[in-house]
């Protein structure tokens, strides 16, 4: 195993990060990570509930019902900067130049669709008549204004989109007040997740945007909650150092900066399991930052959280009755084919072929191993073609078999049958949970004893000029819930709407209706 300096181990342990756990990491890199084992695609009645409408009113009843009798909590993942959104803007600004050539042939020479259909409609975002003020003009009549518009939008010494977290970002805007993502949010959820006119939310960020937050905050707060009549409270987190993970050469050994220290680099999205475990709350909601629609356009995203929340209800109240009559003193052979039948048929739950041989004391204790698990449901929508993770049927490497969802970097397409199944996939991930992480006594589970070490990503990267391999921790909703209980339902496409690139602004469900 690798010999690490005295100034290496200071530097992990100023980290929070055990010696161990690096040495199990490099490990890691020599071993490799399989990758998933696809039994299956998830598909309406095999795995993804489809309601009917009388099924959704009945859920929507549950969770209406519940009222104020349970505690909830938004959990919006929103860290990291908007640079990727303006991806294409930023290569504009350095291949454009005004005085070297026309605008139209910069377009023909470059073929950029992206920037053609950024400038055909650019009064339509909602940060225009902003930029406009900002740099003087009344409209964009030359290509020097066009070059000076995006200059304004993205440098440093102007707007400074390309910094700032994306969930501050104007994408909205009603009668020329700008909304960011962090604001639609605090709407959406007083539809949702509100208790006695409070509601919750936590959002994680990176340390250096908490300022920016902390002001945004200051200025809106009085505005919405007067207007939705409703008290916030935030909450904010960062990704722990602890979960950051070292980086190594392409011979596995710690991959060093220019003045000796090991690099360590964050362990990707899977690292806020520590942050999503800290949290309190009977129900969870987690949206990311990025999946809002304008106000007018929002009764149906938040009538399928109700129903999905209802459907977690309706669940854990089986759970719950279930767990107590095996903590019983007596318990019939119907009760536990009951309750192994719920199980399988509810919570998607398959027992091996060994189950039948054990003695009715382990199979009790299967079943109360079963059951006694954090539960999720899941909104999948169809597939039209978006890029993202899906529901699939995996097995693991003990044979086991249980539904979870996958992206396409934890699977071998090169193998035919696992691209085969992976093209089959007829629903993917649009980041809609709502998580039940107590047990029938009211215990937090402990979530990090669920998650799947096994499901982290290795990648290729380069610091500084020079090859390295990165880790990356297993996905929140990937490997980070493999052992959760877990329940797909489809919900309308109508419910993702993510803003991947600053294009994204202009589709129907970012563009505000006329109050």
């Amino acid at each position: 195993m690798i010999e690490f300096t005295h100034r290496d181990i200071k530097q992990i342990e100023e980290k929070g990060i055990s010696k161990k756990t690096v040495e199990e990491q490099i490990r890691t890199f020599m071993e490799g990570i399989p990758n998933v084992n696809l039994y299956a695609p998830a598909r309406v009645g095999e795995g993804i509930l489809q309601l009917n409408s009388k099924e959704k009113k009945e859920y929507l009843e549950v969770f209406e019902k519940a009222g104020d009798s349970f505690s909830l909590l938004k959990f919006v993942p929103a860290s990291g900067a908007a640079s990727r959104m303006f991806k294409a803007l930023f290569s504009f600004l350095e291949k454009f130049d005004p005085g070297k050539e026309s605008f139209d042939d910069f377009l023909k020479n470059q073929g950029d669709n992206n920037i053609r259909n950024f400038f055909n409609r650019v009064t339509e975002f909602p940060f225009y008549d902003l930029v406009l003020r900002r740099i003087g003009v009344k409209d964009l009549a030359s290509d020097a204004d066009k070059y000076a518009f995006v200059n304004e939008l993205l440098r440093e010494d102007g707007l400074n989109y390309g910094f700032y977290p994306k969930g501050l970002l104007p994408f909205h805007t009603y009668r020329k007040i700008l909304a960011t993502p962090f604001e639609e949010h605090l709407f959406e959820a007083v539809d949702y997740a509100r208790v006695k006119k409070k509601a919750r939310l936590h959002f994680t960020i990176s340390d250096q945007h908490q300022s920016l937050f902390d002001e945004e905050w200051e200025k809106i707060k009085k505005r919405v909650s007067e207007k939705t009549d409703t008290e916030f409270e935030i909450g904010y987190s960062y990704q722990s150092q602890a979960t950051d993970t070292i980086a190594v050469t392409p011979e596995n050994e710690p991959f060093r900066n220019e003045d000796g220290s090991v690099l360590f680099r964050p362990g990707g999205h899977g690292a806020l399991l520590r942050n999503l475990n800290e949290q309190d709350a009977d129900i969870i909601f987690i949206k990311n930052i990025d999946n809002v629609v304008t106000r007018d356009q929002s009764p149906e995203t938040a009538a399928s959280k109700k129903l999905l929340a209802g459907v977690l209800l309706h669940l854990q109240e089986k759970v719950f009755g279930y767990a107590r009559l095996l903590e019983g003193e007596t318990i019939s052979g119907n009760d536990m084919e009951e309750i192994m039948a719920f199980l399988k048929n509810e919570l998607n739950v398959r027992f091996s072929d060994s189950y039948e041989s054990f003695t009715i004391g382990q199979q009790i204790e299967i079943l109360k191993d079963k059951l006694h698990r954090p539960l999720r449901v899941c909104g999948m929508v169809k597939n039209e073609g978006e890029p993202g993770g899906g529901p699939f049927w995996v097995k693991d490497r003990n044979g086991n078999i249980s539904l979870q969802i996958v992206e396409s970097a934890q699977v071998d397409l090169d193998r035919e049958h696992q691209a085969a199944i992976f093209r089959e996939a007829t629903h993917f991930n649009p980041v809609d949970i709502v998580c039940g992480v107590k047990d029938h006594k009211g215990r937090k589970f402990d979530l990090l004893r669920f998650a799947d070490e096994k499901q982290g990503f290795i990648t290729r990267k380069t610091q500084e000029g020079k090859p390295l391999k990165a880790l990356e921790l297993p996905g929140l909703w990937n490997g980070g819930m493999a052992y959760w209980n877990t329940v797909f339902v489809e919900v309308p496409i109508s419910t993702f709407n993510p803003v991947k690139t600053v294009n994204d602004l202009l589709k129907p469900a970012h563009q505000a209706q006329p109050e």
